[in-house]
């Protein structure tokens, strides 16, 4: 079963791979062409209101939502570690800090490499062309931040409850 579900994850990454770079010739002809890089133009700005009206504006909802689960999964799986909350970690161990990330990524991977695809198929819809610089920029941040907080937030809630249960179980006795 985990070999199928390593199978999945590499199928996701190769296909987010692949249409970023089916994307990046008409993206290059359009920086030349317009003398500026999308996404870091007036036009994207004016265009945003766009991607949230448009389609696959669910995944603004649905992306999120999942990376939440997915960040109080591995949040949970923190506090039984007896682990500190995970962005605590990330700023404050660097030593083990790559490790972290990596732990982080590997859980969210998946999720990473579709929010991608579907960030790419969402401007082709919508615009017609697909800018690739947008869809590696909307994918990460719909899944990336609310992992990383809800995965530091469950920690540190499952932290604090079982500092309750065990004073409260304490004064029992």
């Amino acid at each position: 079963m985990k070999q199928k579900h390593d199978i999945l994850g590499w199928v996701a990454i190769v296909m987010a791979a692949l249409v970023i770079l089916a994307a990046l010739p008409a993206a290059i002809i359009d920086t030349f062409e317009h003398g500026r890089v999308y996404l870091f133009s007036r036009e994207f700005i004016d265009e945003l209101p766009l991607r949230f009206s448009g389609p696959g504006r669910l995944r603004f909802i649905l992306q999120p939502l999942v990376a939440i689960v997915l960040g109080c999964r591995s949040g949970l799986n923190d506090a039984r570690a007896g682990q500190r909350p995970y962005l605590y970690r990330i700023a404050t161990d660097s030593a083990n800090r790559k490790e972290l990330i990596h732990s982080g990524l590997s859980a969210v991977r998946n999720l990473l490499a579709m929010g991608i695809v579907l960030d790419a198929i969402a401007q082709l819809l919508i615009y017609r062309i697909v800018h690739p610089g947008a869809a590696l920029v909307f994918g990460p941040v719909l899944i990336c931040m609310p992992y990383a907080v809800s995965r530091a937030l469950a920690n540190r809630a499952a932290g604090l409850r079982r500092h309750r249960f065990h004073t409260h179980d304490s004064r029992r006795t």
